[in-house]
């Protein structure tokens, strides 16, 4: 969001009339644009698995519950994971136990080490969020047209590094989980 005071841009940095090459649309509208259209996705995710019996899933959730795996994952492994303290994981963790998305078990490989898995319910909240994207998906190709949104993706796809193009760590720049 671009915050107006007094009928000023307070967000833009840069004053167009100091230099600076003159676009059709400023730069700074580029990220905002895909991180909004990134919240408009996620908040309507949210509002459906809310209808869909998981109120209490937030996004940070979804975030950890990808770095915890099929297999499991210590709270030092789902930190590293996320790009978090251990502490900010185990934060995390806490509040899915609580609210049923995971459990802790032994770890069969070292008694010492405690691994959080998911449950039931947490494999179901992420089943539906998988089908709900889909669905969200298909809204936009209903909007845009299922070519604009495929040549979207592509254009993403061409600008986005591989390495980094489905990294879970989103969550150590946004703010901790």
């Amino acid at each position: 969001m671009v915050d107006y005071v007094a009928g000023e841009n307070v967000n833009q940095v840069v004053d167009k009339g100091k230099g600076v090459p003159v676009h059709d649309t400023p730069g700074y509208e580029l990220p905002l644009l895909l991180f909004g259209g990134f919240r408009t996705l996620i908040d309507r995710l949210h509002a459906r698995l809310a209808d869909e019996g998981h109120p209490d899933m937030r996004p940070a959730h979804g975030f950890a519950m990808q770095a915890i795996g099929v297999h499991g994952a210590t709270a030092s492994d789902i930190g590293r994971r996320l790009g978090v303290s251990k502490q900010a994981a185990g934060k995390t963790v806490d509040r899915l136990l609580a609210v049923g998305y995971a459990e802790r078990a032994d770890d069969p490989a070292d008694a010492r080490r405690k691994l959080v898995r998911l449950t039931p319910r947490g494999y179901d909240a992420l089943a539906r969020s998988a089908a709900i994207f889909d669905d969200l998906r298909a809204e936009w190709i209903a909007a845009l047209g299922a070519d604009r949104v495929r040549d979207m993706e592509a254009a993403l796809r061409n600008v986005v590094p591989a390495e980094t193009a489905f990294r879970l760590d989103a969550t150590s720049w946004l703010g901790a989980p």
